[in-house]
């Protein structure tokens, strides 16, 4: 009953041949390379930094820690409220529980 069966496999029903497949030469062909002129790399453009272009690079990259500093340290801030207003939410509950008990 609970023996699984095997499913037997069917003879084939005629005479099976695989397709066949025709492999075509293919010609070599050699070519002679061209001399060619080296490759010289791209001129770029250089960057000038000028002095007041470097006290506003300073300047921003200042704002920008100042910035996330101060994101930081507020999620902080509100994290560790968060957790004392609960801390206190518990022990009131805790208290009024334990109140109740003792009054029966």
């Amino acid at each position: 009953m609970l023996r699984p069966k095997v499913p037997t496999m069917p003879q084939p029903t005629g005479q099976i041949t695989p397709p066949a497949v025709v492999v075509e030469p293919t010609a070599v062909i050699q070519h002679t390379p061209e001399a060619r002129a080296p490759m010289t790399a791209p001129a770029r453009p250089t960057v000038q930094l000028t002095p007041g272009g470097a006290i506003a690079l300073v300047g921003g990259g200042t704002a920008v820690v100042l910035v996330v500093g101060a994101v930081l340290v507020s999620m902080l801030l509100a994290v560790a409220i968060t957790g004392a207003s609960v801390a206190i939410c518990a022990l009131v509950i805790r208290s009024l529980i334990s109140d109740e008990g003792k009054r029966r």
